[in-house]
């Protein structure tokens, strides 16, 4: 509460006079926090808390202004040193929301397909030496939150020599072939709910974390997400379509979709992973369960991917040595009834 009232009394100070009202509008998954100010005539915009002791904003703004080419929220006031920006109100409705709302394919399709044509228009601008390298250091290191956190933390279950074996072998195989992806602009956590449903094109938030790196990443968090799953032949489409608006902008994406599709779903790996961890970690560390209940989701995925290339069944092995079999792999083995067999 005491940020709380800091943010009332700074608001009250840049505009002297105005009844503003506050209330709560949304929580990341780190510290910042944020609250819809509304004016007594209807106006609103968004207020962002974050907290200097935990997390700056630079970021933030330089992200923003790189991102421009796509809708993102215009900056009308910050403080640096406090950790608030007052920024453009892009409305109430998440692509999560209104994909939640209306279930038809058609809907959702229409949806994700405007979403990423705004990926594109993203990755056009991309330039190297703008953002941070997503090098093999940072790769690596959101790798190990899986067995840090999901398996020593979640489960109770720390990696033994087997299970480590297994782990080395399946980073071996995977590491490279992510390094060795063309490279674009990477917002990094490109999922429904940092879309905003605004009029003509999805409005981009959460931003921040933007990175140079591998560029089949946001397209499959996009597609493979946390919060809302659809069917693999849906999926399939909707990367063709990525990939044929991709190659017509001249991005860096293989000439063949097989081998894009490849990337796209070792990518995928990798995100997963390093997701689990994340949510495992914010309940265990943080005291944040409202993450904790996704999991399943991507060990799922995981699961489906690794058992289809021979390459990746390390992972597979490992993940059921963990987690044990269930209906996804009964599933699979109609599927794929060689363990490793590749597929797409």
């Amino acid at each position: 509460m005491q940020r709380q009232e800091q943010l009332k009394k700074w608001l009250a100070q840049q505009y002297p006079g105005d009844e503003i009202q506050l209330e709560f509008a949304a929580a990341d998954a780190d510290f910042r926090r944020y609250f819809r100010a509304i004016w007594p005539d209807g106006a609103s915009r968004i207020v962002m808390d974050a907290p200097p002791e935990h997390i700056g904003t630079d970021a933030y703004i330089k992200v923003r202004d790189i991102f421009s080419m796509v809708k993102v929220p215009e900056i009308y006031l910050r403080d640096r040193e406090q950790g608030f920006i007052v920024m453009e109100d892009l409305g109430k409705i998440t692509y999560l929301a209104a994909l939640q709302h209306d279930e038809r394919a058609l809907v959702h399709r229409h949806l994700l397909l405007e979403a990423l044509d705004t990926l594109v228009e993203i990755q056009k601008g991309s330039q190297p030496d703008v953002l941070p390298e997503y090098d093999e250091a940072l790769l690596t290191r959101e790798l190990n939150l899986f067995p840090e956190w999901f398996c020593a933390k979640e489960l109770g279950k720390p990696l033994n020599f087997k299970q480590r074996q297994l782990w080395d072998a399946g980073i071996k195989a995977l590491l490279p072939a992510l390094l060795a992806q063309a490279k674009v602009f990477v917002h990094r956590d490109f999922i429904v709910r940092n879309l905003m449903l605004t009029p003509g094109a999805p409005g981009v938030l959460d931003f921040q974390d933007a990175v140079y790196g591998p560029v089949s990443y946001d397209a499959v968090s996009l597609l493979r997400d946390a919060f809302i799953e659809w069917e693999e032949e849906f999926v399939l489409d909707l990367a063709i379509r990525y990939w044929e608006k991709a190659r017509a902008a001249g991005l860096p994406v293989p000439e063949a979709f097989d081998d894009f599709y490849r990337a796209f779903e070792w990518m995928g790996v990798q995100r997963h992973l390093k997701v689990a961890g994340i949510f495992a970690r914010l309940h265990h560390r943080d005291g944040k369960d409202k993450y904790r209940a996704e999991i399943p989701r991507f060990i799922k995925y995981l699961k489906r991917t690794t058992r289809r290339y021979v390459e990746l069944a390390p992972f597979y092995h490992l993940l059921v040595d963990l987690v044990g079999r269930d209906e996804t792999d009964e599933e699979l083995q109609s599927s794929y009834p060689v363990l490793g067999v590749k597929g797409q």
